[in-house]
């Protein structure tokens, strides 16, 4: 399975689950008893939402993690962005806070970047290294169970570049 493929696939209680683009689920394998957790879910992927950031105009840069079945999320876990500094920008490292996502396979992280400020410069390649999330108090659990889920984080399939 590919990349792109395990992005819409994880599974549930009822088997193995693939997104079908319109945001419905359709079972692509259906397994018995799955309603009992044996283990919890994996972070798949980490990837950047967007491939570029214009540094001038500040914004937000987010990050999407992918599970292998839907998660829920308490409180405000954080994950690492690193910088190059590749252009100058002052901060090796940006935390990313979770924004959005419990309930689904999808987490979004986002860290916010001020208009024009030095701690990100044009030219910096910002990228998500293998780490663990931050839990910080908080959980991200399987959905509809207490089984903890992984929070280790792949190392991200892609950048994002820092343009003026």
């Amino acid at each position: 399975m590919t990349s792109a493929e395990k992005a819409d696939v994880f599974a549930t209680d009822r088997g193995w689950v693939k997104l079908n683009g319109k945001g419905l689920e359709e079972v692509i394998c259906s397994i018995g008893g799955l309603s009992t957790a044996v283990g919890g879910a994996d972070i798949n992927t980490a990837a950047f939402v967007s491939t570029a950031f214009d540094v001038s105009a500040g914004g937000n840069v987010d990050v999407r993690l992918t599970f292998n079945e839907k998660v829920t999320v308490t409180g405000s876990p954080t994950i690492t962005i690193t910088n190059s500094q590749a252009g100058g920008g002052s901060a090796a490292t940006k935390t990313a806070t979770y924004q959005s996502g419990s309930g689904t396979n999808k987490l979004v992280f986002r860290c916010t970047i001020g208009a024009g400020g030095s701690t990100v410069s044009a030219d910096d390649v910002l990228s998500v290294a293998s780490q663990n999330i931050a839990l910080a108090g908080g959980t991200i659990k399987d959905t509809g169970t207490t089984v903890n889920s992984g929070v280790a984080v792949p190392a991200g399939t892609a950048t994002l570049t820092a343009v003026a």
